[in-house]
């Protein structure tokens, strides 16, 4: 049984937004609190890329990752 919920595309979507979010937290040394929010969010978003499991898609029952795309066991 695979877990996985995350497609491969929107995984790829999700890597460019949290190499995004990581970019902008690394040039907002006026703000270090803000930039430790951003910076986190990032981490937690390219998380859920690499392992391509999204709580909130369990959550709401929501699937991107097609069945013929997962690795077999």
């Amino acid at each position: 049984m695979s877990i996985e919920n995350v497609g491969w595309r929107d995984a790829g979507i999700r890597s460019f937004a949290a190499g995004g979010l990581l970019l902008t937290s690394a040039y907002m040394g006026k703000h270090p609190l803000i930039a430790l929010g951003v910076g986190f969010i990032g981490v937690v978003v390219i998380g859920t890329a690499l392992f391509r499991v999204c709580p909130l898609y369990t959550l709401f029952g929501f699937n991107t990752n097609s069945p013929s795309a997962t690795r077999p066991n």
